[in-house]
This record gives structure tokens, sequence and C-alpha cells, in this order.
């Protein structure tokens, strides 16, 4: 197998998976625990795209856009963000579910957290370009 290959498996996969498993589980009815008790929902969002950002950031790592650090730690952000707020679009179109701005904001707080602490992990222990 090349290094490509094995590339795509490591750095591409895991993302496009979780993306794929936050979309179908967007088009299924919400928990009932979930409306009881709103922070957790808010957490649950905060978290879901705190991973979502570090793995867009682990994959476009791969690219050419990984020699300008603050153009990849954006580029990141900006996708994790995008993806969340494409997601709550979708929910509108699900008979059970809703969009809610809430959620959207939670989603992209999550997205700039978990990018910035991953870029920090990196930097503090040399972010090295693949």
């Amino acid at each position: 197998m090349t290094a490509k290959y094995i590339q795509l498996l490591y750095y591409w996969l895991p993302l496009i998976a979780y993306c794929l498993m936050i979309f179908v589980q967007s088009a299924y009815p919400s928990p009932d625990i979930i409306p009881q008790r709103p922070l957790i929902d808010k957490l649950l969002h905060f978290l879901a795209y705190a991973l979502m950002g570090i793995l867009f950031f682990r994959a476009y790592r791969t690219l050419p856009i990984q020699k300008n650090y603050n153009l990849l730690i954006l580029i990141s952000m900006l996708s994790a963000i995008l993806y969340g707020v494409s997601d709550e679009i979708h929910q509108h179109f699900i008979p059970w579910r809703h969009a809610d701005l809430m959620d959207a904001l939670a989603d992209a707080l999550g997205s700039v957290f978990g990018v910035f602490l991953y870029a920090a992990l990196n930097k503090k222990i040399g972010f090295k370009t693949l």
C-alpha cells in the first residue's frame, strides 16, 4: 500500500466517517433526555464539533496548506463551523427535528476550541509537516 493510501485512510477516513455519522444521526429523533436538559445538549454539540475541528485539522495537514499554519487553523475552523451550520439546515427538513441557532453557536464554539486546542498541542510537541 502506498503512502498516499495510508495517508488517506489515517487522516481522511476518520473525518469522512465522523461527518457521515453526524449526518445520519441528525435524521433520527433526539433522545428523550435532551429536551429536558438543554445544557447537556449544548455541551454535546460543543464536544462533537470540537472533535470535528480536530479531525479537519488532522486531514488538512496532508494538503499543501500545511505550510501556512494560520491558514490551516482558519480553514479547519471554518470547515467544521460550516458543517455544523449545514447540519442545522439539514435538521430543518427532518419532520421530528428543528434547526436551532443555539446549537449552531455551540457547534461553532466547539469547532474553534477543538482546533485551537489541537493546534496548541501540536505546537507544544513540535509541529512537523507531513
